[in-house]
């Protein structure tokens, strides 16, 4: 017998991910959500998956673009986490009105200064997955973001259905 829903993300929640914001730049605004469904496929070519649930104006404008940008988040930065994750948001430019970011060159869209990395990527594959929509996306550019080096970041993760610090 197959799990419910709910036990499934119960257990799911036991295990910890890292915490991103994933932005899009459309013709009328910039999109953005936060994503913990993130994860590095291949590194010849460099190739990442992101899961965005599949009746999402994200997953729509990401379907219609092509390319996103992924802003992987700090320890310090539950906020923003928990901003982008908020129902009914405002533009993701009112989002980040209070923290340095810029457009990405590759995709336009918004890259958060403050992130422990970044990458801009293309939408290689979208395969459906239930609920959601997985994409499988080349990364075009690393921008330089935040900690110069692995030692200097702290990440945020999510466990337990919580926004947490690794110290």
């Amino acid at each position: 017998m197959s799990p419910s829903p709910a036990e499934f993300t119960e257990t799911m929640a036991r295990f910890a991910t890292g915490v991103t914001v994933v932005t899009v730049r459309d013709d009328r605004d910039d999109i953005g959500s936060t994503v913990s469904a993130f994860a590095s496929v291949s590194a010849d070519p460099p190739l990442v998956m992101v899961g965005v649930t599949a009746q999402s104006y994200l997953c729509e404008v990401i379907d219609a673009q092509g390319r996103f940008a992924v802003s992987v988040l700090g320890e310090g930065q539950r906020a923003v986490a928990g901003r982008f994750a908020a129902e009914g948001r405002p533009s993701a430019r009112l989002l980040l009105a209070g923290e340095a970011h810029r457009r990405g060159e590759h995709t336009g869209a918004l890259v958060l200064e403050s992130a422990i990395a970044a990458l801009e990527c293309s939408v290689e594959q979208r395969v459906a997955a239930g609920d959601h929509a997985v994409y499988i996306a080349a990364v075009e550019t690393l921008p330089a973001v935040g900690a110069k080096s692995p030692a200097d970041a702290r990440p945020l993760v999510r466990y337990g259905g919580r926004y947490r610090s690794l110290g």
